[in-house]
Parts: structure tokens; C-alpha cells; sequence
């Protein structure tokens, strides 16, 4: 069903805020391909040296965004697949399973959506580890880790065998308190930014393009929301002697901060850029399309991008059904600068 004019001037009205830094980015640097932050960082965001950079050596355990070194110790590769496979199966029993009943999705987004994640995937596991979900934690490195080691010296901690999710089990195998500690922070490094992730995509994803057509597919809304709000809106890469060969703007010091949010609205690559346009992937592979990278580089793509699609199409097949909107009378939301890039507090409502 075509959107009525009344449903297209309910979306035009709505007006994104990006914080003053990441406004700049979008004013000063689009269609730029290299260009200086700073004294020591080069932001990139041309997609031919993109591409290149990227594939010149993997990413080091400092540049990894979820499996960075934990307490001091290194997350092996091996580990980092195994916990991964582990929460993996944890998404997959969750969308086979039932759900949460008479779940309430109306209210502030994306806190509502991480709620009602945490509760599908994660519903079963003792509180002193799905405490390590609340999103206040974000607020402050601090807060998280004092939450792990109080969790991690209480009493009554699950056991081998217990009736909890796969990545809550890797906590029972943990036998001394450092190591309770650290299978905890793995925990929330694991289990966390999948609900983060789901939860603001599809937040933003409804900012940005509610109502929908009734025969866009999910999938075309989704990448269309990643390439406006990208949620991982730079990739990070350390100064690195591999990286001055490739061009002579970068120094020998510098560091390299790749900005998908700029090759995400080049003008050079794509049609009306700065569009909600669904509809135009269609016609184009998100896998290879030059400059988009919603889940990292072909050499190395992010783990988590096969939970993320199809609990981000449950939640919006959910929202869909129930004729869920954002408020009318909400015309702004903001985009604060933090690690995981989309709209805050955002009101979905039923019509009146």
C-alpha cells in the first residue's frame, strides 16, 4: 500500500540531530577521501583506500571492538569463536521460542527494544548476569566492572548443568573469582551489544522511515537505516608501516580512523543520499556495494552480523503488526557521539 501524503509529511517533519562532532564530520568531510583530524590521526572515508587499508593486516587485539583484552589478558581467537557460537545459539533458541507474552513495545526506543531482548534471549539466566544489560552501565567503564566484581564475589553462582542460556554457562566453568570475574566480563563483551545493536537499529530504522510500505521488506529497511545511522560509524586502525605505502597523505605515526558515516552519504556513491530510501536495495548487494560497511570489511566482517538481521526483522515484524508509529508530536531526536552510532529516545506509539 502507497504512503498516504499525510504518512510522507509525518516523516519529512521529523529533524536528526547529530552531536556538534559528528555534524562536523558530515559538514567539513563528505565526499573527501582523506583528510587530518588531528596531529596523529588521517580520517579515510574513500572506499578504494578503505578497502585497501583494511585488507593490509588484520586488526590487532587493541583494534578489535568487542574481544579487546580483558582485565589484562588477552581473548584468544579460538575463546572469542567459542563464546560467540555460544550466544549465537542462544539468539537462535530464542526466536524459535515463544517470547516474552503481551509484550508491551510501546514507549522510549531503544531502551524498550533492549528490554524486551534481554528478556527473550537472556530471560532464564540469574540476575547477577543479566544485570550486566542494563544500559545504564554505559555511562561509565566503572560502573560495568564494579558490577562484575560484586556479582563475581556473591554466593550462589550457577553451577555446571544449570538451566541458564550457553553464554551463561561459561560462567559455571569458572572456578576461582579472577576467573569468575573475567568469564562475566565476557558475559556482558558478548551478550550486551547484541541487545544494544538490535535495539538502536531498530530504533533508528523507524526514525528515520516510519510508516513503511506494506511490501518493503525488513531487509531493504534495515540496510537503509545502517547506511544513514550507521551503528559502527568508524573502524579504528593504529598507525601501522603498512598504511604510508598505501598512500603518502598518511604518516608514519598516524593513526587511521575509517568513517563509514561519510562513505554512507557520498554523494559519489549513492542517488539522493541523504534519503530514507528503502526501496533502492532493490537493485544493490549490500555485501559489496563500494564504501558501505554496516558489519566491517570482507576480510574481516563482524561475528555478530547473523544475530543482528533476524532479531532486528523479528522486533520489526513485531512493531509492523501492531501498527506502532513514532509520536507525532515528537520532531527531533538526537544522535549522541558514542561508540554504537542512533537516535535516542525515541516514542513509538499506537495510533490514536
Amino acid at each position: 500500500m502507497p504512503l498516504s501524503g499525510t504518512d510522507r509529511s509525518a516523516r519529512s517533519a521529523r529533524t536528526t540531530v547529530f552531536t556538534p562532532r559528528l555534524d562536523a564530520l558530515l559538514r567539513d568531510h563528505r565526499g573527501e577521501d582523506v583528510f587530518r583530524l588531528d596531529a596523529d590521526t588521517v580520517g579515510v572515508a574513500g572506499p578504494e583506500l578503505t578497502d585497501r587499508i583494511l585488507a593490509a593486516r588484520p586488526a590487532t587485539e587493541h583494534e578489535r571492538p568487542t574481544f579487546k583484552p580483558l582485565h589484562g589478558r588477552s581473548i584468544h581467537r579460538t575463546e572469542a569463536s567459542h563464546v560467540m557460537r555460544a550466544i549465537g545459539r542462544d539468539v537462535r533458541a530464542a526466536l524459535r521460542g515463544p517470547g516474552p507474552g503481551d509484550a508491551d513495545l510501546t514507549g522510549e526506543w531503544p531502551h524498550v527494544g533492549h528490554v524486551h531482548l534481554r528478556d527473550l534471549i537472556l530471560g532464564a539466566d540469574p540476575y547477577r548476569l543479566r544485570i550486566l544489560m542494563d544500559r545504564t552501565l554505559e555511562l561509565t567503564p566503572k560502573l560495568t566492572w564494579t558490577a562484575i566484581a560484586i556479582g563475581a564475589a556473591l554466593p550462589g553462582r550457577p553451577r555446571p548443568g544449570a538451566p541458564v542460556t550457553e553464554i551463561a554457562s561459561l560462567t559455571a566453568e569458572a572456578a576461582t573469582y579472577s576467573d569468575r570475574r573475567y568469564a562475566m566480563g565476557l558475559y556482558r563483551r558478548a551478550a550486551a551489544p547484541v541487545c544494544f545493536t538490535v535495539s538502536t537499529l531498530v530504533a533508528s530504522a523507524y526514525w528515520l522511515g516510519a510508516p513503511f510500505d506494506d511490501d518493503t521488506p525488513n531487509e531493504h529497511i534495515l540496510y537503509e537505516a545502517m547506511r544513514l545511522l550507521p551503528p559502527s560509524w568508524n573502524i579504528l586502525r593504529n598507525a601501522s608501516p603498512e598504511y604510508p605505502a598505501l598512500d603518502a597523505r598518511i604518516g608514519a605515526g598516524d593513526d587511521v580512523l575509517l568513517l563509514p558515516l561519510l562513505s554512507h552519504r557520498d554523494p559519489a556513491l549513492w542517488d539522493d543520499p541523504d534519503e530514507f530510501r528503502p526501496a533502492r536495495w532493490a537493485a544493490l548487494d549490500p555485501d559489496d556495494h563500494p564504501g558501505y560497511l554496516p558489519f566491517g570489511h570482507a576480510s574481516e566482517r563482524c561475528w555478530g552480523r547473523h544475530m543482528v538481521m533476524p532479531l532486528a526483522g523479528m522486533l520489526l515484524d513485531l512493531l509492523r503488526a501492531e501498527g506502532l508509529t513514532v509520536d507525532p508530536r515528537q520532531t527531533t531526536a538526537r544522535v549522541p557521539l558514542a561508540g554504537l552510532l542512533g537516535v535516542d529516545k525515541v516514542r513509538l506509539v499506537r495510533p490514536s
